[in-house]
């Protein structure tokens, strides 16, 4: 049987008359309060998934109650557009990156449409376009004026088959993910962003964003690192250790080098000194001993992610070079070249104190190194180190003049010793590090530098800019291919007139991502933005998008902020004032194997029959294996086709289905039962209009306007809170009552009421369905209803009643009834009557409004 609501002919008569009005186009000249909300754009990988369908669903019921509620509300989209994946297209598929990109653009805006988001489209941005990367390129001339860009030499990993730096992500196994040639570390000149000098400020300004989630706020605090601890200089022993002789490597070094260590309180147990690879120690001794130098290129050949080199194994090189200990002068430390230690990590040496740090305890054991516990726990002062190191507090132990101190007590007494004694200070340091921008890519950002021999480094003349990226290149040749392109880079100097070259590096795609949302606000054609547009919308107010933005994007958002701020563009430092992580969508999925040493065969869930036996390929009707619920993943291909199911059962249920399921912090699974339970619902509310589409007689319900208005109050606390679900649920309850009550007045108002709250779930549903009753307008256009406090205060209570102390029914009763009435609707119950069994009570005790307790 068809359904009676027409959920494709309602998609496109609503669509096309919200398109012909402009209904969601925000007015920057409004009075209305304002209301900013923004999902985390989407990168044009070709076609959204069930999870972006969640996120901006999500996004699309906080704009559409904001709207009803009074308030001009902003909701723009656009595109994520720069990046790998389209110049990893480009080589695999022949295309190019441009023409893949925007044509991927066309057939998601198409996606979007169809699920009746309440967009601003009029406001729609591609990163790749020049209109939006040439503003870019105008704000970072700006940050460079202002003394927060600037150029230096940096460790990158770089794939030697590919010809290009990889992310760290990129290097799986120490290898290029595409290539699979070795890594190498190398220094390459590289453009950086000072959000170093913010660190303080981004750490402060956490403390205030109290409608973020606190594990974000935490994630970023953790990146950003601060810390405070004792900068000293290890000063170098006039001859290297004893017994070794006369040293090549010891040969015209002198001085010494600085060490920053949050665990003063250990030097006592430190057992020897560490340098990285590239320190300039390390290089001085690499000169004169070929051994070293060739250990010194081995480790160059890693990759430069922390998180690997932490699970590597520990390697190290004794460079025959010893260093006097701060705290007695007779002891002295061998000094190893060490692969764990980083050049961009603190100074680029450390001293290890094996007994209490993991990864210096691995070292110890390799090379036979002492080891010895200054820390002790209760009764553990002489427990060995067993094959974990103590990282837990105690006692100081073995550690002479701070014996008996806690740890704490003993790290401010050496420092207060190194400040008196002059050969060290109390130093705040953080594990930020300013943000390299460059990249040796083509489809990005091109970077507005010129090198010219004569001047140097030249900014392009804003007059010059957009530097616009060539579209006229190749990938048949590794490398990026604005290195080669015959005319592009070749320019004269801005300055001199003479022949010079622009930068081929591009910008990292997050600097696109780390403003858009300001450009979104404002967008004219001479400037980035004008502020004063800018500052009617900002900060964000509700910041709706994945966990796995929690750090990065976020933080160089916060950075971009500030960082205009500074300079006098914008007056906000915080860019998103309200931030929800969603959920992931998850779905369970489907494979065979394809023999010893060959991973498995996957197949999408449109591909597969399902039973309750298990389920089985269409084509060929053979079992296939069910596996786990994970992660929607176009590698494991168990993303389920939007299209397919708006298709079928319309957008609304499918806006229902994402939003209802589980609460909205929490993982989805994606079920064929709820998407059809969902569809059957939206018939339930489509069915109760038509019930209702006429105006009928009787008088009002009491009970069911209470009920109706205590939805309306309940709803609006749930969206206001972003608590979805709950939402959904009781507008289920609601429509179960409405079904159940009689024709009537009450029960029409209750009708028109309930479509006002589906409306931002299932906007084309409540459209067709407010035109069907006769209201006025659009529902779109309607204003928010609001609960009659009046109908919210309990008439009616529930009275318990008990005989000696036990439970033996309850009844309704009008509130305030008086304790006579009360006792005699309690001795009429059935379970009291029996119980009595004709007996008269001794005692009746009543508590009003509450309990009547019978002694029998």
């Amino acid at each position: 049987m068809m359904p009676r609501f027409d959920h494709q002919a309602a998609e496109a008569r609503w669509q096309a008359l919200w398109d012909e009005r402009q209904s969601f186009a925000a007015d920057d000249n409004s009075d209305k309060p304002k209301a900013y909300v923004l999902e985390m754009f989407p990168y044009p990988s070709g076609r959204i998934h069930v999870g972006h369908v969640r996120n901006y669903t999500m996004g699309d019921v906080v704009a559409r109650t904001r709207r009803a509620q009074g308030f001009e509300v902003l909701h723009p989209m656009g595109w994520d557009a720069f990046g790998m994946p389209a110049e990893n297209a480009a080589m695999e598929k022949g295309v190019h990156p441009g023409g893949w990109t925007r044509a991927n653009i066309v057939a998601m805006r198409t996606q979007l449409k169809r699920l009746g988001f309440a967009l601003d489209w009029s406001r729609e941005l591609a990163t790749c376009e020049p209109d939006y990367y040439g503003q870019e390129q105008a704000l970072f001339l700006d940050l460079l004026a202002a003394g927060l860009v600037y150029r230096k030499e940096s460790a990158v990993n770089w794939d030697p088959v590919d010809m290009t730096v990889l992310a760290n992500e990129q290097v799986i196994d120490g290898r290029g993910w595409r290539s699979g040639a070795l890594v190498e570390r190398r220094k390459l000149s590289q453009w950086f962003l000072k959000i170093t000098d913010f660190a303080e400020d981004l750490l402060d300004g956490l403390k205030g964003l109290d409608h973020w989630p606190e594990k974000v706020r935490l994630m970023q605090e953790n990146w950003i690192g601060k810390s405070t601890g004792l900068k000293f200089t290890f000063r170098l022993s006039p001859s290297p250790l004893a017994g070794e002789g006369d040293s090549p490597q010891a040969s015209g070094v002198r001085g010494g080098f600085d060490v920053f260590t949050t665990r003063p309180d250990t030097l006592f147990g430190a057992s020897f000194a560490a340098i990285a690879a590239d320190h300039p120690l390390a290089r001085q001794c690499a000169e004169g001993n070929p051994a070293l130098a060739e250990f010194v290129a081995q480790c160059q050949a890693g990759g430069t992610a922390a998180a690997d080199i932490e699970t590597q194994e520990k390697l190290g090189f004794d460079t025959g070079l010893s260093v006097v200990h701060p705290l007695d002068p007779n002891i002295r430390l061998a000094v190893f070249v060490a692969n764990f230690v980083l050049m961009d990590y603190g100074t680029g040496a450390l001293f290890g104190c094996p007994a209490h740090d993991q990864r210096d305890l691995e070292f110890a054991r390799k090379y036979q190194l002492p080891v010895l516990r200054v820390v002790a726990a209760e009764c553990e002062e002489d427990a060995p180190i067993g094959d974990e190191a103590y990282t837990g507090p105690g006692r100081m132990v073995h550690s002479r003049w701070l014996d008996g101190m806690t740890a704490e007590d003993a790290r401010a007494a050496v420092i207060a010793r190194a400040q008196a004694e002059g050969w060290g200070e109390a130093v705040t340091q953080y594990r930020l590090r300013d943000w390299g921008v460059s990249r040796q890519r083509y489809w990005g950002t091109p970077i507005p530098i010129i090198h010219c021999e004569i001047c140097g480094v030249v900014p392009v003349p804003k007059k010059h800019l957009p530097v616009i990226l060539p579209e006229d290149v190749t990938f048949d040749i590794p490398g990026n291919p604005l290195d080669r392109h015959p005319t592009w880079k070749h320019v004269d100097c801005p300055q001199c007139g003479k022949p010079a070259r622009r930068e081929t590096d591009t910008l990292d795609t997050f600097t696109n991502s780390s403003w858009y949302f300001i450009r979104f606000a404002s967008a004219p054609d001479d400037r980035p933005f004008d502020p004063a547009v800018a500052a009617k919308w900002l900060p964000v107010g509700q910041y709706i998008g994945g966990v796995e933005h929690a750090i990065l994007h976020l933080l160089y958002s916060r950075f971009w902020t500030r960082a205009l701020q500074r300079i006098g563009m914008l007056d906000v430092a915080e860019p998103f004032a309200g931030l929800f992580t969603q959920g992931m969508v998850t779905h369970e999925t489907y494979s065979r194997p394809q023999g010893e040493g060959l991973p498995p065969l996957w197949f999408a869930p449109d591909e597969i029959e399902r039973s309750g036996s298990g389920a089985t390929l269409k084509t060929d009707g053979a079992a296939v294996e069910v596996g786990r619920v994970i992660k929607m993943s176009k590698s494991k291909k168990n993303v389920v086709n939007p299209d397919a199911t708006v298709a079928r059962y319309g957008a609304d249920a499918v806006r229902w289905f994402v939003l209802s399921d589980s609460p909205p912090e929490r993982d989805l699974v994606w079920s064929e039962a709820g998407i059809d339970g969902a569809w059957r619902f939206v018939q339930r509310v489509w069915r109760l209009a038509e019930d209702n589409a006429a105006a009928s007689e009787g008088v009002p319900e009491p009970k069911l306007d209470r009920a109706v208005h205590r939805t309306i109050a309940a709803v609006t606390s749930d969206i206001d809170r972003l608590q979805f679900n709950k939402a959904i649920a009781r507008l289920y309850e609601l429509v179960a009552t409405l079904e159940r009550s009689a024709a009537g007045p009450s029960r029409r108002a209750g009708v028109i009421s309930c479509l006002q709250l589906v409306a931002p779930m299932a906007p084309h549903l409540a459209e067709e369905a407010w035109a069907l009753l006769g209201q006025t307008g659009l529902i779109c256009d309607a204003a928010w209803p609001v609960a009659d406090p009046a109908l919210l205060v309990d008439d009616e209570v529930t009275i318990a009643v008990q005989v000696n102390g036990k439970l033996k029914g309850d009844f309704t009763a009008a509130k305030g009834s008086d304790k006579a009435a009360l006792e005699a609707a309690a001795l009429a119950l059935p379970g009291v009557l029996r119980t009595l069994d004709g007996a008269a009570p001794k005692k009746i005790i009543v508590v009003p409004d509450r309990l009547v307790n019978i002694v029998a």
